[in-house]
């Protein structure tokens, strides 16, 4: 129980790749404090999974990221829900093609909004109690901050952005606060696996030189390693199978 009496912010936690992450880190041991915006059925049922396993262990908390006064009430609630905080996990994402020429603001201002500025507010808001506790940053970050994806020159832009945050933040929140960063590859198709046709998917694969898709155990185990690695900052590591090694 490597994580024993701390606890753990994660957004985006009610499915997907959070929702896996908050499993892992509660498994070792720490309380969660589950974010979403929309999806309350789900969130609900994660807490109640983690809380019939560890009593009280778990809470969900509700707030749309684009509002810096709602930023600061998430973190507010998370810090005082378990007496303090020790693991901030920046995750909740929007992830969809902006083509160029189609570009309008509201896009411009969802897809930064989630992937760089909640990130960066989110974590100055909660950096008194992650200051207090010696505590740790996570961000999820994409091969897609450095390997641009068609279509979606604004996503990649925004997390292009959000893997600056992290090596700045490393040093700037240094010697107390420790900030590192995921970037996955090819672990989940977007929406569904019906979103992404079977020639598409075999497509990505075949640029994957293991030749798989990943899984969100593998992200939830390298969130693990960052959160209990105390002398890792700055680093962004890449589960992808080597597929930035493609180009």
């Amino acid at each position: 129980m490597l994580l024993t009496a701390k606890s753990a912010l994660v957004t985006g936690a009610a499915n997907r790749l959070g929702a896996q992450i908050a499993r892992t880190l509660h498994q070792n041991g720490a309380n969660l404090i589950i974010h979403y915006y929309s999806s309350l059925t789900a969130a609900r049922a994660l807490v109640d999974e983690l809380n019939q396993l560890r009593k009280n262990s778990a809470i969900a908390l509700s707030a749309e990221l684009s509002s810096v006064a709602r930023l600061e009430k998430l973190a507010a609630q998370a810090c005082s829900a378990f007496d303090g905080l020790d693991i901030l996990v920046n995750n909740a994402s929007s992830f969809y093609p902006t083509r160029f020429g189609e570009i309008d603001e509201r896009a411009w201002d969802d897809l930064i909004a989630s992937n760089y500025k909640a990130p960066l507010f989110l974590s100055q808001a909660c950096y008194p109690a992650l200051r207090r506790s010696s505590g740790c940053i996570i961000n999820m970050v994409d091969i897609y901050a450095v390997l641009p994806l068609e279509q979606h020159s604004v996503y990649s832009s925004a997390k292009a952005a959000n893997q600056m945050l992290v090596k700045s933040l490393a040093q700037e929140l240094a010697p107390q606060v420790r900030v590192n960063g995921i970037a996955p590859g090819a672990i989940l198709w977007p929406g569904d696996d019906k979103a992404v046709s079977a020639l598409q998917q075999q497509a990505i694969i075949e640029q994957v030189p293991l030749k798989r898709r990943g899984t969100p155990q593998a992200i939830a185990d390298t969130a693990l390693f960052l959160a209990t690695n105390d002398y890792i900052t700055g680093e962004i590591i890449r589960v992808d199978g080597g597929r930035l090694l493609t180009g």
